[in-house]
């Protein structure tokens, strides 16, 4: 596997925030495959400090996890409203926004687009209100598993995967549909072979 960079000197001067390409040899043709930065986690939590939902998309130890979560909490608590929503956080950076009581956070790789993990945290936001109805800090608490679908939906490996508001929530409501009816097809088997 060849670093298409290394092939090609006119792609060193985009710089790192460019995707780089990676290409591999499958067969006769050379084939380019594109390498998206990622999202290593999303952590949300209250301004009181309590985590209301964890995603990993990279590996990290239970000790890193937990170790990553306090300290990115009290980080950002810690902050005023009127500094940056970047920060640099160990071997990578954290982009959070602040929606009412909750803290939206996203840890990310050095060449990640601030802008775009910010939009990503947005749209999710955005996902969770038209679901809910102007999501609150109780519907992620008594739905977490709800917004943990909504997010699955929007983010995949720890890149986007769809962009759309609208696909995503008739994606998540037809998967509701689909589990009730699941229910009650099963439900009607265990009545018909009771009888």
């Amino acid at each position: 596997m060849a670093v298409l960079e290394d092939l090609c000197p006119a792609l060193k001067s985009l710089g790192s925030s460019c995707a780089r390409y990676v290409v591999t040899r499958i067969g006769t043709p050379w084939q380019t495959i594109l390498s998206v930065k990622m999202i290593f986690y999303v952590v949300i939590f209250s301004r009181h400090g309590k985590i209301r939902l964890k995603k990993w998309y990279h590996f990290f130890s239970e000790r890193q996890k937990t170790l990553i979560s306090t300290e990115l909490t009290t980080l950002i608590l810690s902050r005023k409203r009127s500094m940056c929503n970047v920060l640099e956080f160990g071997e990578h950076k954290v982009i959070y926004k602040r929606y009412a009581s909750l803290y939206f956070a996203a840890g990310i790789d050095w060449d990640e687009n601030e802008l775009y993990v910010l939009e990503v945290i947005h749209r999710y936001v955005q996902v969770l209100d038209e679901y809910f109805g102007n999501v609150c800090e109780l519907d992620i608490i008594y739905n977490f598993d709800k917004a943990y679908q909504v997010l699955d939906e929007l983010i995949m490996g720890g890149e986007m995967q769809e962009p759309s508001r609208k696909a995503i929530v008739r994606h998540v409501t037809g998967f509701e549909k689909f589990c009730e009816l699941d229910v009650i097809t099963t439900n009607l088997k265990n009545t018909v072979m009771l009888s």
